[in-house]
C-alpha cells in the first residue's frame, strides 16, 4: 500500500533538514499508541531509530535503518528509512522524506511511505490509521518549522 503526504512549511530545504533532530523525532509523535523512544542516530545512511510502542504485553519494537540520504540535483533532501524490526501486522515498511524546494520559498515536506501487512486484506484497513498518524506531523511541522502559506 502507498501513502503520500505534504507539508508545506516556510523554512527553506536546508534549514528544514537541519531541524530533522530528536527532539522533532519526539514532537512528531502521535497520541496513540504510548509511544518510547528508545535510539535515535540522526537521519544520515547507516543511522538507526529504535521506538517501542504500545504498553504491557502489546509493547512491540520498531526499528528501522536510515538506508539512504543525500541532495538531489534540484535541492530536494531526502533520506529513507526502512523497517527492520516492525510490530505486528506489518511486514514491510519504507519511508521516504524529501524536502522540496516549494516554488516560491519554503519547502514541502513529503512523507512518502509504502508499507505491506502480513496479511493483504489489512492493508486497506490499515490505511486510514497510518493516515492519521502522519497527518498529525502537518500542524506540527508548521508550528516548528515555520508556517508556510499553503
Amino acid at each position: 500500500m502507498h501513502l503520500l503526504l505534504r507539508t508545506h512549511v516556510a523554512q527553506p530545504p536546508a534549514q528544514v533538514w537541519q531541524g530533522f533532530t530528536r527532539e522533532l523525532f519526539l514532537a512528531l509523535a502521535p497520541p496513540f499508541p504510548p509511544f518510547h523512544l528508545l535510539r535515535f542516530d540522526g537521519c544520515q545512511r547507516g543511522d538507526r531509530v529504535e521506538i517501542e510502542i504500545g504498553a504491557g504485553p502489546l509493547r512491540h519494537r520498531w526499528t528501522s535503518l536510515i538506508i539512504e540520504h543525500g541532495i538531489m540535483p534540484d535541492g530536494t533532501y531526502y533520506f529513507v528509512d526502512e523497517g527492520q524490526e516492525l510490530p505486528p501486522p506489518l511486514g514491510y515498511w519504507r519511508h521516504r522524506h524529501l524536502l522540496e524546494p516549494a516554488p516560491g520559498g519554503g519547502t514541502y515536506i513529503v512523507e512518502d511511505i509504502e508499507y505491506r501487512s502480513l496479511f493483504r486484506w489489512l492493508e486497506a484497513a490499515l490505511y486510514p490509521v497510518i493516515w492519521a498518524q502522519f497527518a498529525w506531523r502537518r500542524p506540527i511541522y508548521r508550528r516548528l518549522l515555520g508556517a508556510g502559506a499553503r
